[in-house]
């Protein structure tokens, strides 16, 4: 009698074990319903931007404040942790494919912080759409991204029609100039943001140029920029390509400045330029200074990148990856149900202090968009004024 108390009350154990153990890991297939109040484990936020190659400078810090909030996440949740996966684009529109259709083919990928630039977003998002995976980029900011009717598709930035305008207001009302030369590296993202800056400054556009990715000559183009008498020049596109374009626009003797978009907003910039080259250029960013950012971010992301001071977005894309970790935590362990919980989030982030709140096209509500401008002053690109909307 005994012995067979004994092997039932072994039973009970080994079903409750199991049964425990299957309700525990339920979540872990990335595939089932995640509704309920429990966190779902084991599954993976992908970033999707450069960490390699010319534009790395941008992607890294991106990359480091989605990190700094999962490590935060799963030092509070220890037993339920989240994973980060990396997809390395380098920011080429050619590896987003293949990089994108890896991500979808990971059931435990449930969201995707990026991509981080406009030209690869227009051939991975439809990839992550078809798929139903949500992403909120925190740094794609060519406008018509949002008019492609992808489902997943959420912006925790304006885009450049904010951008692009303020730019154009900060040449006209700030610098007073009356002859500017535009030119973009043809890509999604500068040629766009050209456009917008152009439909503000108008008549004062004396020249226009288009160079491309990974240019190192540009004496011709120095040339035809000193001809035409611009005391300004507005560059559309990434930070090496407009920081040799500089240097040799300086070394032929040029006197004017330099404004550029986010996509130069880097302290890359200077150091492919040189100091004395890049003093004074006026650099704009759909974001406010990440190193004034609110609450402990600051000294919570120095402390874990050997004292590094967070670049451009690293405050966006710890607040945007903050937004998944929470629905992550309320049991959304399937991308359908993490897209819902995006969609109708409206929550202010703990180190931009912005509401994020998507419109229906994945646009970030209007309230909430801001373009500062930054200048690079002795070696540093440091915030100058938040331009005023028009």
């Amino acid at each position: 009698m005994r012995q067979k108390l004994a092997r039932v009350l072994g039973g009970i154990a080994i079903s409750a074990l199991v049964f425990g153990g299957a309700a525990a890991c339920k979540a872990d297939s990335g595939s089932e319903g995640g509704g309920g109040s429990n966190a779902a484990c084991d599954l993976k936020i992908g970033f999707f931007g450069p960490l390699t190659g010319d534009a790395a400078g941008l992607g890294i810090h991106m990359r480091n404040g989605t990190k700094l909030a999962i490590d935060q996440y799963n030092k509070e949740n220890a037993d339920c942790k989240v994973n980060l996966t990396e997809y390395d684009s380098q920011g080429d529109p050619a590896k987003a494919p293949a990089l994108a259709q890896q991500a979808v083919g990971d059931q435990k990928v449930v969201g995707i912080i990026g991509p981080a630039f406009s030209g690869e977003s227009e051939v991975a998002d439809p990839i992550f759409d078809e798929a139903g995976l949500p992403i909120i980029t925190p740094s794609a900011t060519r406008p018509s991204l949002s008019t492609k009717g992808w489902k997943i598709f959420h912006r925790g930035v304006g885009n450049d029609t904010s951008q692009g305008p303020a730019a154009g207001r900060y040449i006209k009302d700030v610098l007073k100039a009356e002859k500017v030369y535009v030119v973009d590296d043809q890509s999604a993202y500068g040629a766009g943001l050209k456009d917008e800056v152009k439909k503000v400054i108008g008549a004062s556009v004396v020249g226009e140029d288009k160079i491309q990715v990974k240019q190192t000559n540009f004496s011709a183009v120095s040339t035809r920029i000193i001809s035409s008498g611009a005391t300004v020049l507005f560059f559309g596109g990434y930070y090496t390509e407009a920081g040799l374009l500089l240097k040799q626009l300086k070394g032929a003797g040029w006197k004017g400045t330099m404004v550029a978009g986010d996509g130069v907003n880097d302290a890359n910039f200077i150091k492919v330029a040189g100091e004395a080259v890049a003093e004074g250029t006026i650099l704009t960013c759909p974001c406010a200074p990440a190193t004034a950012a609110k609450g402990t971010f600051l000294t919570d992301y120095k402390a874990a990148f050997d004292n590094a001071e967070p670049g451009t977005y690293a405050d966006v894309s710890y607040d945007i990856t903050k937004i998944m970790l929470e629905g992550i935590k309320a049991g959304k362990a399937t991308r359908a149900d993490l897209l819902s919980f995006i969609k109708s989030y409206n929550k202010a982030g703990t180190a931009t202090g912005v509401t994020y709140k998507f419109e229906g096209t994945g646009e970030l509500d209007p309230a909430q968009v801001i373009v500062w401008a930054f200048k690079v002053n002795a070696g540093k690109v440091v915030p100058d004024v938040e331009i005023p909307k028009a």
